[in-house]
């Protein structure tokens, strides 16, 4: 058999790309679905959904190689005319699946290569020696979120494709019983010549060719829309009744190492009522955290699940403290008081840097908690697993009122 494509079949090249990436396809969703229903209460049960999780990414990562390889391929390939010209709309409608299917196969791994990307940290890894991120996409919670919403969307426009693809397949082998199938896996030397097709198949191709990028464009418009939705409000921050502060801009982001990996997120809901006097460089702070908020890239759910965080039970984390003047110069303020998160509290100390220029005063500073005093993952007792420290920080601007 030629490696070549006829008029009337695929060549062996052909075949081998359209069944290798078929398995490794089904491969891939099949690992993802059973990765994201295995159970995570314990460290075993976690190693065993990151094993599960890097599979399936390799395999995506093989699926786009090797598709790439497969277009080139057929770029430089005549492919076989349509056994049923004059059925003009079945015909069509199959080159859009076709075209739907190859989009799908470099779109859905890519996307897949972006979330591992740009997810801070990372908890699974591809199983290949080059490389874990792609170039010039950056680590950020928000922009794994998007890539995720559409990797979970598309995974289902895929698979419809799939038993699209498949129900063509056999509607041609029970129904029609022609030779299409024969084209993929027969014997070329034994079948007919199709006849021509009225429509250039310069056009049909280009039809189809639009019809596919729009269902794949609306996959990507869907998830968006509901990202955009459910899109956190920045801080809200509420100043204190007397020499109040309201903060402008800032930040509220924690850490934590997740099968040894940094995974780092923030909280997109939070308000503080800040007082402080300048000359007496003391105050006070109330912050209350929405836990909910929490983005931390594609561990997100899993951190505000009943094992951690647990944000259906307790909402809402807390700060309470008195600000204390530095120690001396160069030193940093501290603010002591009593911090709440999962239900339990804890007192400690919060170091942090001010700078206060007029009515305008920056402020960072970082702390790192034992989430074991919280009761926070109390399944999870192997560190390599869950880190058992968190990193709390911010940087904030606020003007006084």
């Amino acid at each position: 058999m030629s490696p070549m494509n006829t008029t009337r079949a695929y060549g062996w090249a052909a075949r081998a790309f359209h069944w290798t990436v078929a398995v490794l396809i089904l491969v891939a969703l099949g690992l993802g679905l059973y990765a994201g229903s295995l159970p995570s209460g314990s460290d075993d049960e976690l190693q065993a959904v990151f094993a599960a999780f890097s599979i399936h990414k390799t395999a995506g990562v093989a699926v786009l190689i090797i598709a790439l390889a497969r277009i080139l391929w057929t770029l430089s390939q005549i492919r076989p005319r349509p056994l049923y010209p004059e059925r003009r709309l079945e015909t069509l409608l199959a080159e859009t699946v076709h075209w739907a299917l190859w989009i799908g196969m470099i779109v859905m791994p890519l996307s897949g290569w972006l979330l591992h990307s740009a997810a801070p940290g990372g908890f699974s890894r591809i199983l290949w020696p080059f490389g874990q991120r792609l170039p010039l996409v950056p680590q950020d919670a928000a922009l794994a979120e998007g890539f995720a919403r559409f990797h979970e969307t598309g995974w289902w426009v895929l698979a419809g494709l799939i038993l699209l693809h498949v129900a063509g397949a056999l509607k041609h082998a029970l129904i029609d019983r022609d030779h299409t199938l024969a084209r993929m896996a027969g014997n070329p030397a034994r079948l007919p010549e199709p006849p021509a097709h009225p429509l250039p198949s310069g056009l049909r191709h280009a039809l189809a060719a639009i019809a596919a990028v729009a269902i794949w464009g609306a996959t990507a418009a869907i998830p968006a829309q509901m990202g955009d939705s459910a899109q956190p409000q920045a801080a809200a921050i509420t100043p204190a009744a007397a020499s109040g502060w309201a903060v402008r801009q800032g930040t509220l982001a924690i850490s934590v190492k997740q099968g040894g990996n940094d995974v780092s997120g923030q909280f997109g809901q939070w308000q503080a009522k800040i007082d402080y006097a300048p000359e007496t460089q003391t105050g006070a702070v109330d912050v209350t955290i929405g836990i909910a908020s929490l983005t931390l890239g594609a561990v997100g759910d899993s951190a505000k699940g009943p094992d951690f965080l647990n944000a259906a039970t307790h909402p809402t984390a807390s700060f309470k403290a008195a600000i204390l003047p530095p120690a001396g110069a160069g030193q940093p303020h501290i603010a002591r008081g009593t911090l709440t998160v999962a239900g339990t509290a804890i007192e400690t100390d919060l170091p942090f840097q001010l700078d206060l220029q007029g009515d305008t005063a920056k402020a960072a500073g970082q702390i790192t908690v034992d989430r074991r005093d919280f009761g926070i993952g109390a399944r999870y007792a192997d560190e390599k697993t869950v880190g058992f420290a968190v990193a709390i920080s911010f940087d904030l601007t606020a003007k006084r009122q």
